[in-house]
């Protein structure tokens, strides 16, 4: 089963639930479906995007949504300041280190994103920088709470993760 684009990851909606904290960070937000949800689950949300038209699109859907415009090639995150990065979508393996800064102690990461099994569904990614290996995710988070981690191929090949950071960290 394929999973709308247009429409928050029924995955992201559940654990979105289940995580707690005041604010949350959508990494390249696009249009903001996913920054849109956090919000209405009550978190003071930030969102970040290359495209301008992107980010204006995501403030004018929800006026609480703080969004800038940033290449991401280039990491500026804020450190320790988010309870929740949510990451959908997007695979930049030099990023990994500034998600992970930006998250407070005891917070959270959300992640869901292509695997190389995808290739076989002609559709989505087809460079292996956009694709994630198996294992890979973890790997990244390998020092981390694993709360839930899966690769599925079913209709779309994805990897989901959440990580929770140390409380001393």
């Amino acid at each position: 089963m394929t999973h709308d684009h247009n429409s928050p990851s029924p995955f992201v909606e559940t654990w979105i639930g289940k995580v707690g904290g005041e604010r949350a960070l959508d990494i390249a937000m696009g249009r903001g479906r996913h920054a849109v949800l956090l919000a209405r689950h009550g978190f003071r949300t930030f969102g970040v995007d290359i495209r301008h038209d992107a980010v204006v699109a995501a403030r004018r859907e929800d006026g609480r949504i703080r969004g800038w415009c940033a290449d991401l090639t280039k990491p500026a995150l804020p450190v320790s300041a988010f309870d929740l990065v949510l990451v959908t979508r997007y695979l930049q393996r030099d990023l990994f280190g500034a998600i992970k800064a930006a998250v407070k102690p005891g917070g959270c990461v959300i992640y869901e994103t292509f695997t190389v099994a995808q290739l076989a569904h002609g559709t989505g990614p087809r460079s292996p920088d956009h694709l994630l290996r198996p294992g890979e995710l973890r790997s990244f988070f390998a020092d981390w709470k694993v709360l839930f981690y899966e690769e599925v191929d079913a209709g779309e090949a994805v990897a989901r993760l959440v990580a929770q950071r140390s409380f001393s960290a």
